[in-house]
């Protein structure tokens, strides 16, 4: 049978100015933007431990996980260094919603993008009993 091996992509619809959008994007979180005006995010250029993935996940209809945006998606985007991140933002006039939180699985911290989309930032780390309650 035939499956899925990772995610190919993710997509927004603007819903104002695209190019300023993609602008935000690359100026607060480092997108490498190409000339296409997308990004190419290439697995070899995370240096976790876990050496890359995904995770793939539907939420309940009655979800606040989402919360403030009202979008019916959340995208998480892997950093390597979440503090240094959230300083950047911060530095920058971004908002951090929450965070940044310690879970078994690594750090994370929310921002809202200029379009209200609540964005999820995760530095990874091995999920293990030695990271429990960490």
């Amino acid at each position: 049978m035939a499956r899925i091996t990772g995610i190919g992509g993710v997509f927004l619809k603007s819903k104002g100015d695209g190019p300023a959008l993609a602008a935000w994007y690359q100026q607060h979180l480092g997108m490498p933007l190409e000339d296409f005006g997308g990004a190419v995010l290439r697995w070899p250029d995370d240096k976790a431990e876990d050496r890359g993935l995904t995770v793939w996940h539907l939420a309940s209809k009655d979800s606040k996980w989402f919360s403030p945006s009202e979008s019916t998606f959340m995208i998480n985007y892997r950093v390597d260094n979440l503090v240094e991140m959230l300083a950047q933002l911060r530095a920058a006039g971004v908002e951090v919603v929450n965070g940044p939180e310690s879970h078994e699985n690594g750090k994370f911290a929310w921002i809202m993008d200029p379009e209200g989309n609540k964005v999820e930032l995760w530095e990874p780390m091995m999920w293990n009993d030695k990271n429990k309650g960490a």
